[in-house]
């Protein structure tokens, strides 16, 4: 039996000047994470060693990949390649699925 709609946009809230996040799954193979960033908000450059999933549940983001701006809105989404510096930044407040698999050696 499979369960559906376990998460959506309401399962995060926002919260001022702030970034919120709530794991809903985390393995050693990887994890699911929520978030939630008020309008201004973000996360710097940085790397990750494993590829990364984003799907926009609310709202309206910017995410830089190696350089390249890309604005998304709710319903859209997008890969982070491992190791690729990459940034977001609420353009407005935006709620997001980040998934992480982490590939094995």
């Amino acid at each position: 039996m499979t369960q559906k709609n376990m998460f959506s946009a309401g399962s995060i809230e926002y919260q001022e000047g702030s970034v919120v996040s709530k794991v809903v799954l985390a393995k050693e193979t990887g994890n699911i994470t929520l978030f939630a960033f008020d309008k201004g908000q973000g996360l710097s450059e940085h790397t990750a060693p494993f590829d990364a999933f984003v799907y926009i549940m609310d709202g309206t983001a910017e995410i830089t990949i190696s350089g390249e701006k890309h604005i998304l809105k709710q319903g859209d989404m997008i890969i982070m390649p491992a190791n690729e510096p990459h940034a977001l930044d609420a353009v407005e407040q935006f709620k997001m699925m980040l998934v992480m698999i982490r590939s094995q050696s």
